[in-house]
């Protein structure tokens, strides 16, 4: 049996997605972005807006464009994503409908903002797997911005459907849904990670996907100069919240958000060597310098692995057969 297989058993395999989300609107970002991923490889995903992208009165043909230029041949690893109007917008079902007739085949998920609730989720869902399906596409995955009340207060039932993928934390969003009550200091750090409001929302989202498998994603970092400030928001967002994937609205937040949710090469080399002894012992425990080693804990290095996979560590070419 594959190690996912027998460390799993009886529960879902969690969702191992890249670590940075890169943000593009432009038709003119949205190249520069393609061209980036094929220069550094499937590393990060690329998300194509649709929401603040288009220009108003530009949405239908903003739309066709995202579909097409995901459905181009310069999409070398089908990592590209789309983030749609909301499902109170007259755009939303014809963004859905537009993307997934060009691309549906190589679309990697489609991203369902402002939601306000389990409900409106739901609903997104089923007008995304009904033009999916007619497109030749059974199972599309969803990520679901959090940023109103409601969908916070549904977040775990949220996380829990199984099309979700993703949660991401819009913190701009969700501070302006608090009408003045949240100091405009808590968009950026320190307050971000301080105020008693935010905090609890963060960790609400980080929890409601552990809880259930799916990858939470941190909001955006306002500042695009500083890429001490990135890595220094993604640190924590990593170390304090639990979150394993982060937002990234300019090229240059990219390299410091990867560098940051990269694994130590240390214990890359420790899960690979613990993994390797388990499989050998059928995944019994084990005892490793003096510490002793079960399912336990193996799952929590068989993540390390797939985190370093996914962010282009080489790895020894007997960990594939972990993997």
């Amino acid at each position: 049996m594959h190690p996912s297989e027998v460390l799993f058993k009886g529960t879902r395999q969690p969702v191992s997605i890249p670590a940075c989300d890169h943000y593009a609107g432009s038709e003119k970002l949205m190249r520069k972005s393609v061209a980036l991923q094929q220069e550094l490889g499937p590393l990060f995903d690329i998300t194509f807006d649709c929401e603040d992208g288009a220009a108003t009165g530009d949405e239908e043909a903003h739309a066709r464009l995202v579909g097409s230029l995901i459905a181009d041949e310069t999409n070398h690893f089908g990592r590209i994503g789309a983030r749609v109007h909301d499902t109170a917008s007259a755009f939303f079902e014809n963004d859905v409908a537009l993307i997934c007739e060009a691309a549906a085949s190589r679309l990697a998920y489609l991203v369902i903002p402002k939601a306000d609730g389990i409900a409106e989720v739901a609903y997104a869902i089923d007008v995304v797997n009904h033009h999916a399906k007619q497109a030749g596409r059974d199972a599309l995955p969803i990520h679901v911005l959090i940023e109103t009340h409601g969908a916070l207060a549904d977040v775990h039932a949220i996380a829990a459907l199984p099309e979700v993928e993703c949660l991401s934390f819009g913190i701009m969003d969700f501070i302006s849904a608090h009408y003045g009550a949240i100091p405009g200091s808590a968009m950026h750090t320190p307050g971000q990670f301080t105020h008693p409001l935010i905090v609890r929302a963060k960790l609400e989202v980080a929890a409601a996907c552990h809880a259930h498998g799916k990858v939470p994603s941190h909001n955006v970092t306002t500042e695009i100069n500083d890429t001490a400030v990135v890595a220094n928001d993604a640190s924590r967002a990593m170390a304090e919240f639990g979150y394993t994937r982060m937002w990234s609205i300019h090229p240059d937040q990219i390299k410091p958000i990867l560098k940051t949710f990269v694994p130590r090469s240390s214990e890359v080399n420790e899960a690979f060597h613990i993994l390797a002894e388990a499989q050998a012992a059928q995944w019994g425990p084990i005892q490793q310098n003096g510490k002793l080693h079960d399912r336990a804990s193996y799952r929590y290095y068989w993540t390390i692995l797939q985190r370093a996979k996914l962010s282009g560590i080489a790895l020894p070419e007997s960990a594939a057969a972990l993997l």
